[in-house]
């Protein structure tokens, strides 16, 4: 069996801080810090084996195995419901899932309300909770121009700063669930590399 440890990182701003956090607890791996296009870098004497991947992929790498362990945001989690184990929160890349709407706009519970956002689970989840009928409307990217333009009433999307909200004409109106980066692991990998996988979770909580 392979003892290197295969960590999936998204890619990003979130990934460097993250090999940071593990560089500082002893899980170094000199070439990832190199100038070079490369997307898999190892260190044997560490036992690790590091890979950049797109950060709504981390998941989907853990949970077939190709990972043993990696670092997913909370909103991946919740979207896809991969089977994965959830190890640790690392409190990095914190933010929020909220609902957002036009400031004048005012909900009628008589009427489908029209809800925009990359996030089709979370929102079906969270408006089921509260029996409110809406239609969702999957969307890719540019979330906040949905309400100006009349195709949603409102958003369900994750918010940093609330910047681009409110410099969109928007306004946070629920926060549905906090979000920040989560340390995962393969189940099998849990169970065969246990001490290696409950060493590195423990020393990157510390």
């Amino acid at each position: 069996m392979d003892r290197m440890m295969n960590i999936a990182l998204p890619k990003g701003r979130l990934g460097e801080k993250v090999y940071q956090r593990l560089k500082a607890a002893g899980y170094p791996c000199p070439s990832i810090e190199e100038e070079n296009r490369r997307l898999i870098f190892e260190n044997p004497e560490a036992g690790v084996r590091y890979f950049w991947v797109k950060p709504s992929d981390v998941a989907i790498y853990v949970e077939r195995g190709a990972a043993d362990v990696g670092v997913a945001g909370k909103d991946i989690l919740l979207e896809y419901s991969p089977d994965v184990y959830e190890l640790a929160d690392l409190g990095l890349g914190k933010c929020r899932m909220c609902v957002a709407a036009r400031r004048e706009f005012r909900d009628r519970p008589d009427r489908v309300l029209r809800v925009a956002t990359k996030f089709p689970q979370i929102a079906a989840r969270y408006y089921g909770s509260l029996s409110r009928d809406i239609d969702i409307i999957k969307l890719n990217g540019s979330i906040e121009i949905a309400p100006i333009l009349g195709l949603s009433d409102v958003i369900v999307d994750i918010v940093e700063t609330g910047k681009t909200l409110l410099e969109n004409g928007l306004e946070p109106r629920e926060t549905i669930v906090p979000i920040s980066a989560r340390l995962i692991a393969n189940k099998v990998s849990y169970k065969f590399k246990h001490q290696q996988i409950a060493e590195l979770c423990g020393r990157v909580e510390a």
